[in-house]
């Protein structure tokens, strides 16, 4: 454990090893059972990034353990060839890194919640329908992923977009030196010269490529002959039936073409959840999300009692065993 309280640990899923930081509670006591939280981080992004250093950290603070691991295939997790975003593998992680929660002494399996940002958020609702270990699921401006391949993604041309990816896949099978497609400008600077105006590509190069967000392992690549799956995938395929544990969803009201805030209000409205929640942060977007302090602070003000109620453990309880 580092002085900050985390350490980094690999989980082996039979093929790679993924790696994942445990942010530790204050006066941590191992021999004490804890709620845990998993966290997921956004699309092309990694665990140092909001997921960990931001609503990880926050969360630890009030008596969680949370653990903010990278997808296989990005940040410091092993799979090759690199980049790829597929939901399915995204899914799967979620099912190893449970599995990993289950083999420590000092969590208590019965409190196991999720939290996952933009596309993390919508593999964390997917996944929560079929891991029943996860009794509690949050999201921050949560994404479905396959709808935003199926339109914005592919310039709403799925048919002819997946034609290219057959193309190049077997371009590739034959030798072809593999296509990686960075997802965005190089600055904010080139992305007003390209003539973006989107708010939320505008603050995604805005976090991810200046030092209020940038880390080497969020690169934000994906590997284009490999996202065939992520077209026939649906992030919220049958919540109505499955997706029964108490939910939250936040998620800011200026909208831009991620569709964070459609998304949000589409799972609302399906879930089986008894107990659901849409909060709207009014006055920021997507991305202000991930770390200024005013939406961060109204989003936590959200959470915290939400899984200190769910995961089995008031305020004056988690304290306790703290």
């Amino acid at each position: 454990m580092t002085s900050e309280n985390i350490k980094n640990v690999k989980i082996n899923n039979g093929y790679w090893d993924i790696s994942a930081d445990i942010h530790f509670p204050p006066n941590f006591d191992e021999k004490k059972k804890y709620p845990a939280i998993i966290s997921a981080h956004p699309i092309g992004s990694c665990k140092e990034q909001t997921s960990g250093n931001v609503y990880g950290e926050a969360l630890a603070k009030e008596g969680f353990v949370v653990i903010a691991f990278d997808a296989s295939f990005q940040g410091d997790s092993g799979g090759e060839p690199r980049s790829i975003e597929d939901p399915v593998l995204r899914v799967e992680d979620f099912y190893q890194v449970t599995d990993y929660l289950m083999t420590l002494p000092y969590v208590d399996e019965d409190r196991v919640g999720v939290l996952g940002i933009c596309g993390g958020g919508g593999y964390s609702i997917n996944a929560a329908m079929t891991e029943r270990r996860i009794k509690a699921v949050g999201t921050v401006t949560g994404a479905n992923y396959g709808r935003l391949m199926r339109e914005g993604f592919s310039g709403f041309d799925p048919i002819g977009a997946l034609e290219k990816m057959a193309k190049q896949r077997t371009a590739e099978a034959r030798g072809a030196k593999p296509r990686v497609d960075d997802l965005l400008p190089p600055s904010p600077q080139e992305a007003k010269k390209l003539g973006i105006t989107d708010v939320d590509m505008l603050g995604a190069t805005e976090y991810y490529r200046t030092p209020r967000g940038q880390k080497p392992n969020g690169r934000n690549l994906s590997m284009y002959s490999h996202s065939m799956n992520a077209m026939s995938w649906d992030a919220f395929h049958l919540a109505e039936v499955l997706l029964t544990q108490p939910l939250l969803v936040v998620v800011g009201d200026v909208v831009g073409g991620f569709g964070a805030y459609r998304d949000d209000c589409e799972i609302i409205g399906r879930a089986a959840s008894k107990e659901k929640e849409l909060v709207v942060v009014k006055g920021w977007s997507h991305y202000d999300l991930y770390d200024k302090p005013e939406p961060v602070s109204q989003a936590l003000a959200k959470l915290i009692p939400f899984y200190k109620k769910h995961l089995k453990g008031e305020a004056s309880q988690l304290k306790a065993t703290a």
